[in-house]
C-alpha cells in the first residue's frame, strides 16, 4: 500500500497486522537515514507528537511544517507542494482541512512516478490514524468479539466516520447518537449498512443502550467554530455523563480523541473516572503511527 487516506485502504486482515505491528517492544529501524515531512494545516497536540515520536522511535527524522511556512494553494499547489516534499521525504503525513487536498497530492506524486506515500493524518472527511489508534484501545479492552457494542454520540463528522467504518470492518455492533441534523445521509448510511450491524438514533440513550464502548468527540470542529453557540443549543441532552453512561455495559469504557470540553460532550466526572480510556487512547496514536510506518515500509520482523 502506497497511500493512507481512509481508513478502508486497509483490509481487515491488514489493519489487524498495524495494530499487530504497532505493539512491538523493540520494532525495526525501518525509517533509518529517511525524512519523513509532516505539514500541519490544522493545530495539532496529538498528531504532531505522536507522528514525530514514532518516526524517531524507527530511526527517521521527522521534519514537521506549520500552515504559514507551506502555505497549500496560498504560496505554492498542493501539488507543487507535494511533488517538493516527494524530493526529500519517504513519507509525506498531512493534516489538512480539506480531503481533496490529500488526493491531489498523492495524484500529483505519483504522476511524477515518485515512490513517496502520503498518509492522512486528519481531513475534513476522514481520520483514519485515529480509528486505527481506536481501534488498537477497543481491543485492548474486548478483543474483536462478535456483539460487542460501540455508541458514538454527538456529530457524525470525520472522526465517526472513520471509528464507522473501521470498527465495522473489524466485526463490531455499532450505533450512532447525533441529533437530527447532524447525522450521517442516507449514502453514507447506506455504505455503512453494508459493512455491518450499524444503527442510528436521534435519542443518544438508546444509542448507548448496553453498549461496551461509548466515544465522544467534540461538537464543533476545527473550522466550525462560529457554530459553537448554535451546536450548545442544538446538542443539549448528548453530554456523555453519569446518567447517560448508566445505560451502558457495566463494563463499559469511554473513549475521547481529545481535546475535551468539560459539561458540552463530556463532562469531567466521566473523563476523569475509572472507565476513562482515553489517554491509552491518546497514548496508542503513537504507537499505530509505528506500526502503520512498519507495514508501509514493507518490512516485517523476523519471527
Amino acid at each position: 500500500m502506497k497511500h493512507f487516506l481512509e481508513i478502508d485502504d486497509l483490509s481487515k486482515e491488514e489493519i489487524a497486522e498495524v495494530l499487530d505491528l504497532s505493539e512491538l517492544v523493540a520494532p525495526p529501524r525501518v525509517l533509518s537515514d529517511m525524512s519523513v515531512g509532516l505539514v500541519f494545516e490544522k493545530p495539532s497536540l496529538r498528531t504532531r507528537n505522536s507522528s514525530e515520536a514514532a518516526v524517531y522511535q524507527l530511526g527517521g527524522l521527522p521534519v514537521s511544517m506549520v500552515s504559514g511556512e507551506v502555505g497549500i494553494d496560498k504560496r505554492e499547489s498542493a501539488e507543487d507542494v507535494a511533488r517538493t516534499l516527494a524530493s526529500y521525504h519517504g513519507f509525506i503525513g498531512a493534516r489538512v482541512f480539506a480531503h481533496s487536498t490529500l488526493g491531489r497530492m498523492a495524484k500529483a506524486i505519483d504522476a511524477a512516478g515518485s515512490e513517496t506515500g502520503i498518509i492522512n493524518l486528519l481531513s475534513d472527511h476522514s481520520h483514519p490514524c485515529q480509528a486505527l489508534a481506536d481501534l488498537a484501545t477497543i481491543r485492548n479492552h474486548f478483543g474483536f468479539r462478535p456483539g460487542v457494542k460501540v455508541a458514538f454520540i454527538g456529530d457524525s463528522n470525520n472522526v465517526a466516520r472513520s471509528l464507522t467504518i473501521g470498527c465495522l470492518m473489524m466485526g463490531l455492533v455499532v450505533a450512532v447518537g447525533s441529533p437530527e441534523s447532524y447525522g450521517f445521509d442516507d449514502a453514507e448510511r447506506a455504505r455503512f449498512q453494508a459493512l455491518g450491524s450499524v444503527t442510528f438514533f436521534s435519542d443518544p440513550g438508546r444509542a448507548v443502550d448496553g453498549a461496551q464502548v461509548v466515544y465522544t468527540d467534540v461538537w464543533a470542529s476545527m473550522g466550525k467554530e462560529e457554530e459553537h453557540q448554535q451546536r450548545l443549543r442544538d446538542f443539549v441532552g448528548f453530554t456523555v455523563d453519569s446518567d447517560l453512561m448508566s445505560r451502558a455495559s457495566e463494563d463499559a469504557i469511554v473513549m475521547h480523541c481529545l481535546p475535551a470540553h468539560d459539561g458540552e460532550e463530556i463532562s469531567r466526572e466521566v473523563l476523569e473516572s475509572a472507565a476513562s480510556v482515553v489517554w491509552e487512547q491518546a497514548r496508542n496514536r503513537m504507537n499505530v503511527m509505528r506500526g502503520l510506518f512498519l507495514f508501509m515500509s514493507g518490512v516485517r520482523p523476523r519471527s
